[in-house]
Order: C-alpha cells, then sequence, then structure tokens
C-alpha cells in the first residue's frame, strides 16, 4: 500500500485533507494521532484481534461504502486489512471499545443476512445515530482537563462512535493504496503547462 512508502508522505497529507472534505468536516483527532503514530513507524502494541466473523461484517461494511462499479472497491484495495492493522498499531482502548460496540451492534441486526436495501438503510440509521454521538463525543474531550478526578473520566471515556471510525479508515485506507490512487486519479509524469483545463465527462483529475 502507499501508506507504507515514506517517500509520499506529503502527499498522503493532501490525501488526508480531502477525505477530512468527504466526511464533511475535519479529520478527527484519534485519526490524526494514529496516522502520526503510523508514520513514525512506532505501534501501540495492544491486544487486538477481530474474529472471522467480524471481520467478515468489516469487509462488508467498507464495500458498501466503497463498492466496486467500473472502479475497484474497498476488498478489492484490501481497505478490511488496513483498518485492522490501524486500529491495532494506532488506536487506543476507547476506539477498541467502540469499534467492536459497533460490531456487535451490527451482528445483532444479523446484518450479514439482510439484502442490500436493509443492509443500506441500517447504515443510514447508524449513521445519523453518529452525528449525535459526535456530539457528545467532542462535548466530553472539552471536558477533559477540568478540575473533575482524570482517572476516573479516563476510565468512563467513549472512544470515537463506530460510524465515523470505519467511515475515515475506509477513505484513507482506499484512497493511500495504489488501487485507490490508479482508480481515482490519472497520473500525469510531465504535466507540461500549468494552466486551466476543463475535464471531460468522466474524466479523471490528474495526479503528478
Amino acid at each position: 500500500m502507499l501508506s507504507n512508502n515514506k517517500n509520499l508522505r506529503m502527499e498522503r497529507r493532501e490525501v488526508i485533507k480531502n477525505i477530512a472534505l468527504m466526511v464533511g468536516g475535519s479529520i478527527s483527532l484519534p485519526t490524526l494521532m494514529a496516522m502520526k503514530l503510523h508514520e513514525s513507524g512506532l505501534s501501540n502494541s495492544l491486544d487486538f484481534t477481530l474474529s472471522a466473523s467480524q471481520r467478515k461484517l468489516l469487509a462488508e461494511v467498507a464495500e458498501i461504502i466503497i463498492p466496486r462499479t467500473d472502479t475497484p472497491g474497498a476488498i478489492d484495495a484490501g481497505v478490511p486489512a488496513f483498518i485492522e492493522m490501524m486500529l491495532k498499531d494506532c488506536y487506543t482502548l476507547p476506539e477498541h471499545q467502540s469499534f467492536i460496540e459497533g460490531l456487535d451492534a451490527l451482528n445483532s441486526k444479523d446484518f450479514l443476512n439482510k439484502n442490500m436495501a436493509d443492509k443500506i438503510s441500517i447504515l443510514t440509521a447508524i449513521e445519523q445515530e453518529s452525528k449525535a454521538l459526535m456530539k457528545a463525543y467532542n462535548v466530553q474531550q472539552t471536558k477533559m482537563g477540568d478540575n473533575e478526578d482524570k482517572e476516573l473520566m479516563n476510565a468512563q471515556k467513549k472512544g470515537l462512535p463506530f460510524w465515523r471510525l470505519i467511515k475515515e479508515l475506509t477513505l484513507l485506507g482506499y484512497f493511500t493504496s495504489k488501487v485507490g490512487v490508479n482508480a481515482s486519479f490519472e497520473f500525469v509524469l510531465v504535466p507540461g503547462r500549468f494552466e486551466l483545463i476543463k475535464l471531460k465527462p468522466g474524466q479523471k483529475i490528474f495526479a503528478y
């Protein structure tokens, strides 16, 4: 994956900025910290492993977020393995708990055995619920540092909501993979003059 290439760090940061627009705002602090840790080559070394059934759920949701059409989808780009790796190596316990709780909630709804329309309906509802969860999460972050007992607050702290986590990491994994870059951008080795170009219908934007 391109995300493992140290020579492409600047390009990756630009990708992250673009992903921020895709998810409707700035990239969350846990994901920014995870990316910083990933680029440093360090690891949290926490015990985080998904079961086979959880991996199936993860792959299905990632593929719904970026499905295979006339271009490769999330599974083609290796996104599920990327997400599990990032969670294990670069995120902390609150995000691990949020992610597992999100997968368990989907499993309780028998998500994998639903038809596509029902799956999309379930994920749409989760996305709506996540808006309220993100508000609570942001309030929680601003209260850290008050005069309350920090150890107690840390023990009760909720991680980034499941939907925000999986959406950010799906986009990040896809657009920093060779498959995702090739599917989404047209590489131009020698761009020529710097000028405005009107793209033709269906034409990919340029990556120099």
